[in-house]
């Protein structure tokens, strides 16, 4: 079994282009993992983007890791990197990037697998340093404080050099040198040394300054055949409920000059770009973009659209492209429920979008609504299916519904706020399924149980974090069970914070240019 596990990661790589390999003689060997499949890490432009940096330096090596590499985790092998087939624990430093906090379980399994202990107080020297960042984390890192040595606080790119260095320097005395010295860094949070301390969170103001793009061609992964390019980051309307929009404020815009030379290269190499930001369609420059693209023959496909920023002149080259479903996000059913979350999206504007979609050559419109939203009430969810099936007499073709269990997150303005019951959720969404069905729009929804256990990693705190260690499986499911059901109607994490209570990422503060 070990030979085939070997044989499926050569011929995994050998259908890759890009990849890097190094000796590692007299190099800092950093394994950088991700807490899932192959297919999901290899989408993930954090995982191209670091590996990108961290092999750019010459005394650095970087290989990578993941969960699992089908759709199987695997069972009694050693956690090997993709480059050279060597044990994830050979590394001295172990970086993983953790967007979703349902991939804190996955790291749990991940970390034993690869036979690093859980807990950073129990690694011996030998044992990589346990560096996490990412959204999901770096906003709340105290349910893995026991897990990490360390957590970058923020977007890395303004500490990259310095904590490079510093670790290739620090390394060399050992283990609590390498965690006193990173105390030191900005942006760098080492639960075991600096409990409370202030951190400030690191933004990078210049984008172009470090490229996020695709750096290797992975035909495996879920977007296998398109080239990723970051073109901003952050976003103007500050939903209240959305984590992205407040974590990565202030918006930023990379050039047109650095975004296009990443269209040509996708389009020399015969694949589609897909443009990446919180809404493509807010960026300044999108329509000499087009033009360019155009010019190019280049295919594009985008991350994310704003409803009322829909142009006949986009929908035009997203499905000349050959993009057949277009995503938009109402968010919620009812004009009211739009408004309180900021979201700044009428009915108008969704009618008159589904509308522009019907004159092009889509098949299906996808609508993405949450339920269990602040103040919500049962007219709140009729509006759903009113609002979709309005939609669907003006597309005139599938509208699909997306419905998931509102998780409140920290650092948004409904960081407090309680999330709603799980039998309330549940019933909703019955009701949903059903109204839906008459009118034979499909649902799919997320899971809420699974929403639930989402809500205690997210807001969750080190005492959670104790709960977490103590799992024997890895799943929401066995996370719920390690917490009684009146427990669970106690805790913050659930039920919400008052205006008094200190929140567990109290100690995450703002740089002043941020401020907004």
């Amino acid at each position: 079994m070990a030979r085939q596990f070997r044989n499926d990661i050569t011929s995994l790589v050998s259908t890759e282009q890009g990849t890097v390999v190094k000796e590692w003689g007299g190099k800092l060997p950093i394994v950088l993992a991700y807490a899932n499949n192959y297919a999901v890490g290899m989408s993930s432009l954090a995982v191209h983007s670091l590996y990108r940096w961290f092999n750019e330096f010459p005394d650095v090596v970087c290989e990578r890791a993941f969960a699992w590499l089908g759709r199987q985790q695997l069972q009694g092998q050693p956690l090997l990197t993709l480059e050279t087939q060597r044990p994830v624990r050979d590394a001295e430093v172990l970086a993983v990037s953790l967007s979703f906090e349902m991939d804190y379980l996955n790291l749990l399994a991940m970390l034993r697998h690869a036979g690093i202990p859980l807990r950073a107080d129990e690694r011996e020297e030998e044992i990589p340093l346990v560096l996490l960042g990412g959204p999901a984390v770096s906003a709340n890192p105290e349910p893995l404080a026991a897990v990490a040595d360390a957590v970058v606080i923020g977007e890395i790119e303004p500490v990259l050099p310095i904590l490079v260095e510093t670790l290739k320097r620090s390394l060399f005395d050992g283990r609590l040198a390498a965690l006193h010295a990173l105390t030191e860094l900005p942006g760098l949070y080492v639960p075991s040394l600096n409990q409370g301390q202030p951190v400030t969170r690191q933004v990078q103001p210049e984008l172009d300054a470090y490229l996020v793009a695709s750096a290797l061609q992975c035909p495996r992964a879920q977007f296998g055949d398109m080239h990723l390019v970051e073109i901003s980051r952050g976003c103007e309307h500050a939903c209240r409920f959305c984590l992205a929009g407040c974590w990565y404020l202030p918006q930023r815009e990379r050039s047109l000059t650095q975004v296009m030379q990443q269209v040509e290269l996708g389009t020399r190499r015969g694949q589609s770009v897909g443009l990446v930001a919180a809404a493509v369609s807010d960026y300044t420059q999108l329509d000499e973009l087009l033009d360019r693209s155009e010019a190019l023959n280049a295919r594009l496909s985008v991350s994310s659209l704003r409803v009322n920023k829909l142009s006949s002149r986009l929908l035009r080259v997203l499905a000349a492209s050959g993009d057949r479903t277009l995503t938009l996000a109402p968010e919620a059913g009812s004009e009211r429920l739009r408004q309180l979350t900021h979201k700044g999206v009428t009915e108008d504007d969704i009618l008159s979008a589904a509308s522009l979609a019907s004159g092009f050559s889509f098949e299906a419109l996808k609508l993405y609504f949450m339920i269990g939203l602040p103040t919500e009430t049962e007219t709140d969810i009729a509006d759903i299916v009113t609002l979709s099936a309005r939609v669907q007499s003006l597309f005139g073709k599938t509208v699909l519904v997306n419905v998931t269990p509102y998780v409140p997150k920290a650092h948004t303005t409904w960081q407090r706020q309680p999330m709603a019951p799980e039998n309330e959720l549940e019933e909703k969404l019955k009701q949903l399924k059903a109204a839906l069905s008459a009118r034979r729009i499909g649902l799919r929804a997320e899971s809420v149980r699974g929403s639930v256990a989402q809500s205690l990693l997210a807001r969750g705190d080190r005492a959670l974090g104790e709960r977490l260690l103590g799992l024997t499986q890895y799943s929401s499911a066995e996370l719920l069970k390690a917490f009684r059901p009146s427990e669970r109607a106690m805790m913050p994490a659930l039920q919400g914070f008052d205006a008094k209570q200190q929140l567990p990422w109290h100690f995450i503060k703002r740089a002043q240019h941020d401020a907004g």
